[in-house]
Parts: C-alpha cells; structure tokens; sequence
C-alpha cells in the first residue's frame, strides 16, 4: 500500500511512492510520453507517464482521460526545479474515478469575464483562482489567530436586523414576518455591546450593501471582521490595525509562497509591510491632492483616484486620520480639540488597492450620543438598545472594520474583486 498524500506535502516524499488522489487539469501527450497535469485541490504536479516503464493498459487509459476526469495516480515523487512545487510524478499507475463528459466549458484557451464567472463554480478550479482562494484561507485564519493570540472573544451579530447600523439606505429589505428588517451591512453596534460585557470582542462574517456600483473594488455581499474594544482610545486602535495587517501578510508570506508564485505577485512590495504606518490627517490629504492637482474641496469624501494617488506617495499602508465628522458615521467621537473631525481612520493600502479598514474611537457620552442620532434623523426607538450601553457603564471604547475581500485582492495582487470570493454577489450577477 502507497501512501495517499495532497500535492502540498509533496515536498516530504522526495524518492518514495505515493499516490494522489485528484483530477486531470490537463493533458498533453508527445509520442510515447504523456503529461498529465494534476490538481487535487492543495495544489498542482506534473504526472510524467513513459509507455516504456508502465503496464500497455495504463497509457492506453491515459489516452482515454478528458480534462476534469477525476483519477487516482500513483507513482515516485522526484524533484523538478522547473516545477512550481519542484516536484513531478514519475507514474506507474493511473486509476480513472469518473471520466469526464467532452467539452469541459473552461477549456486551456483564453474566455472573457462574463463568461467565467457564469462558470464561476468551474473556473476555482484553475490555478490562478485557486491560488486565491486559497490565500483568502490563509488570510482569515491568519486574522483569527491574531485576535485569539490576544484575548479576543469571537462573537456573532445577527444578520436580520431592524434598523441600519451606519443610517445608510443603501440596506436590502426584507419582510420579516409582516415586519420590516434588513440584512446587516455591519455588525459594529452589536459588537460594541458584547465589548462592555466581554471587553475585548471582535465579529467576523457577511455584510450586504445595496450600493449600485460596479467599480472593481465593491461587492453586494462581502465579509468584515469587525473588533471593538473596551477602555481603548483612538491611538491604541490604530496600533492594533497596523499589528494586524502586518501579521496577516507575514503569514501570507511564510506559507503560500507557492500560490504567490502562482499569481506571479511581486514579494518585494508585500516584505515592505512593517509597522508602524505612516499616517496624514485628512486635511493634509486634501492639500497632498491640490497640490497634485485634483479638484478637491475640505469635507469632499475620497474616491478611487484620490486614494491611488495618496498611496503612491508610500511603500506601507498609510493611516488617513481626522476626517471631518459631518462625512461620517453618526457613533464616531469627535476630538475635543477640534469637534469639526472625528477620532477616525482609514487605513489605504499601497499600490492603488484603496481603503481597506474604516475605524475611530466611539462616542461614550449618553447626551451627544442622542444629540448625533437627532442631527442625523434617524428613528430613536430603534436604537435605543445601542443607547442603553452608553446608560449602563459607559467606558471609551474603540474599533474598526476590516473588508476582507479588499485585503485579499491587495496581498494577491489581483485586479478585480470579484475574484477573491467563492461566488460574487455584484449589481448584476446573483448567478450561479
């Protein structure tokens, strides 16, 4: 009996027989060679089969194998410093589990857009988008990790809720039992209330936004994790960010170096990510953008472009601070020094990836706490749990939103969004 081992662990079979159990990614043959490509979801190898050292029966059954035939293969693991994962197989036995029907939809040649993400569920399996997905792994787990590592309780705010969390209206309805109610695009208030009871929290699943844009950075239905912390103030909150995001991408780097490889990413932009960040204050943005030229006006929010440009002036993540209050969310806390700006941040990700972590010091005073909620009209009694935090054991409480899909298109390189979640949810694309 042969070992069965994932193609990711090759590299601990150098010399020994092995089989792996996955499917044919490809297939090219050269008189009385055949070169199987194999995939079985950890990764892909070469399968070297010479019609002179195996059995008649298992070439011929390679002549048979269609792209996606799933198979088991068996055969000695050599090193191939031409191969990604420097190893191939040298084969000694191919047994087909399924053969595939003709006319594999994702054929080797090149398909537009539209097209593959209609066969969104077929095109994973390539190796580029497997990459992805797989970094995406690494990367939610390597968030996880850091909060756990540091006290964190992982809690879950629900997705039906009544009310928006940011007094948006950009919320997808839905009737809840003759009721209204939305699906959450945040889950930062419930979060804060689990922070006053177990101090340090942090949420971590979908968010829906009902914004009709088809830029490449936005998503309808994305994952955030969101951590709120009790008795932390504004400066804290940003050393956790940048601690964070230099943990993730040392992660990133220490184990998929092959899937990066893959991608074809350029390792010398992420080895710069070191704390601590640069940071500008967003009146110092406004100035950076009219010395560049850009029609921009104090209390304009920043798009695409102003980002790209901001970001280019720095190798690491840049902080964004001090954005005028009357542009963001009502539950930001102001600076005493200057109420005309909250306690907040954007952290904007090199190399024109945009902002990928929102976050400030909250409000904790009960009466200008109301007094936000009344200026931005929003409806009282729909809110007043949220109220009732800063009624019992109000404490200076602080946090941020990071998007994880942005996160991995930026470590990943990748260009379009839609490519760093299993299945996309855009403005025209519920499907498949």
């Amino acid at each position: 009996m042969t070992n069965t081992v994932a193609i990711e662990s090759i590299q601990k079979y150098e010399g020994k027989e092995i089989t792996i159990k996955g499917w044919l990614f490809n297939k090219r043959s050269s008189g009385k060679i055949h070169f199987l490509q194999l995939r079985d979801g950890t990764g892909f190898i070469q399968g070297v089969v010479v019609k002179s050292e195996v059995e008649d029966e298992v070439f011929e059954t390679c002549k048979k194998l269609t792209q996606e035939s799933s198979l088991e293969v068996t055969g000695l693991v050599q090193r191939d410093d031409r191969s990604k994962t420097g190893y191939e197989i040298v084969v000694k036995s191919v047994k087909p589990v399924h053969i595939a029907e003709e006319g594999y939809p994702i054929s080797l040649k090149e398909h537009g857009t539209d097209f593959l993400m209609e066969n969104r569920h077929l095109w994973m399996r390539s190796p580029k988008q497997n990459a992805i997905l797989r970094i995406r792994d690494e990367i939610n787990l390597a968030i996880r990790q850091f909060f756990h590592e540091r006290g964190f309780v992982l809690v879950e705010p629900p997705i039906i809720t009544p009310s928006s969390c940011e007094g948006t209206t950009e919320l997808f309805g839905i009737d809840y039992f003759g009721e209204n109610a939305f699906l959450s695009q945040t889950g930062q208030l419930y979060a804060e209330a689990a922070a006053m009871a177990f101090g340090k929290v942090y949420s971590f699943g979908p968010t829906f936004r009902a914004e009709k844009s088809k830029t490449r950075k936005h998503l309808n239905e994305f994952w955030m994790v969101e951590p709120e912390m009790a008795y932390v103030g504004f400066e804290e909150n940003l050393k956790v960010q940048e601690e964070m995001i230099e943990y993730i991408v040392k992660k990133v780097l220490d184990n998929k170096k092959i899937e990066l490889k893959i991608l074809g990413r350029d390792l010398t932009y992420l080895e710069k990510i070191k704390a601590p960040f640069p940071r500008i204050t967003y009146t110092e943005a406004v100035n950076m953008l009219k010395e560049g030229n850009f029609e921009f006006e104090w209390g304009d929010d920043f798009g695409a472009p102003h980002e790209t440009y901001i970001a280019e002036k720095f190798d690491n993540p840049v902080f964004i601070t001090h954005f005028p209050t009357k542009i963001k969310a009502f539950y930001m806390q102001p600076d005493p020094d200057n109420p005309e700006v909250i306690l907040g941040a954007d952290l904007i990700a090199p190399e024109g990836y945009g902002e990928i972590i929102g976050g400030s010091e909250r409000i904790h005073d009960l009466d200008y706490l109301l007094q936000r909620i009344k200026e931005e009209k929003l409806p009282q009694e729909l809110y007043e749990w949220y109220i009732d935090l800063r009624r019992y054991g109000s404490v200076p409480h602080s946090g941020f939103g990071l998007g994880l899909e942005r996160t991995v298109s930026w470590i990943c390189g990748v260009d379009h969004i839609r490519q760093t979640i299993p299945f996309a949810r855009t403005l025209n694309r519920v499907y498949p």
